[in-house]
């Protein structure tokens, strides 16, 4: 069995991924039982300066830290649950000591198995203006809408303001569910919640549209890998996922 670095970035998204590990090693190896798991959670707070004005190398240095201290620990393989952080994983990870799995190509992965083709992605302003998930899509013959200008600054100050902090508010998840509404409206076939701490607020309960949990589909990808009998990658760069044991069928109910 592989053991799981989980790289935190966000305590909310962190905590989230972490319960979903145990929880997901539960259904598979029974009571109490999952995959080892070490964390590393340097606080995003040091990390924000870099968002905010385009340092990518403040933003690389935390998020190596973190890297090292779970492969330190022992981790065969990190997650990171977060998707605005892999802007600048994927710039770094070739030089990192242990593989990683790709939050987007978890969810491009299932997103095709499910048969959707065009998405709505929900993120940061980073991530929604960024390349990450349009890239992953691409790789796999799909497509992602962004909201406007307006819905994208009203979710991207959600998610830091409230969903970050723990806080919850009525009236911010009917905001989200009335952006997803709209993009149902115009012809989306499901919703990409790629921002870890959405799912907090949107499930498959609330949204217009199917989600794409990416949360819970990275920890339950991981949980996947980690129990497959294929021996632990070594070397750096991203996880194949025919390495992973998740490729052939849908993780269901995400």
């Amino acid at each position: 069995m592989k053991r799981i670095g989980i790289v935190a970035h966000s305590a909310e998204g962190g905590s989230l991924c972490f319960v979903t590990v145990c929880r997901e090693g539960q259904v598979l190896l029974g009571p109490h039982q999952h995959p080892e798991i070490v964390v590393s959670a340097i606080p995003m707070g040091l990390s924000m300066p870099g968002w905010e004005s385009g340092d990518h190398q403040i933003i690389a240095h935390h998020l190596r830290r973190g890297v090292e201290q779970v492969a330190a620990a022992g981790a065969d393989f990190f997650i990171c649950p977060d998707n605005t952080a892999h802007i600048v994983l994927e710039a770094i990870v070739e030089t990192l000591p242990i593989p990683g799995l790709h939050i987007a190509d978890v969810v491009a992965n299932q997103m095709k198995m499910s048969g959707w083709k065009d998405a709505a992605l929900l993120g940061t302003k980073w991530t929604m203006n960024g390349s990450v998930y349009p890239n992953a899509l691409h790789r796999h013959g799909l497509t992602a809408r962004r909201p406007d200008e307006s819905a994208r600054g009203l979710i991207n100050q959600a998610i830091f303001d409230e969903l970050c902090r723990g806080v919850f508010q009525p009236k911010t998840t009917e905001q989200f569910i009335n952006v997803i509404q709209d993009f149902s409206a115009a012809g989306a076939d499901c919703v990409i919640l790629g921002c870890t701490e959405i799912p907090l607020i949107i499930d498959n309960h609330n949204s217009p549209l199917p989600v794409l949990d990416s949360t819970r589909l990275l920890a339950t990808y991981a949980v996947r890998y980690a129990l497959s009998t294929n021996a632990p990658t070594r070397g750096r760069g991203w996880l194949d996922l025919n390495a992973v044991g998740a490729e052939d069928t849908p993780v269901k109910g995400r």
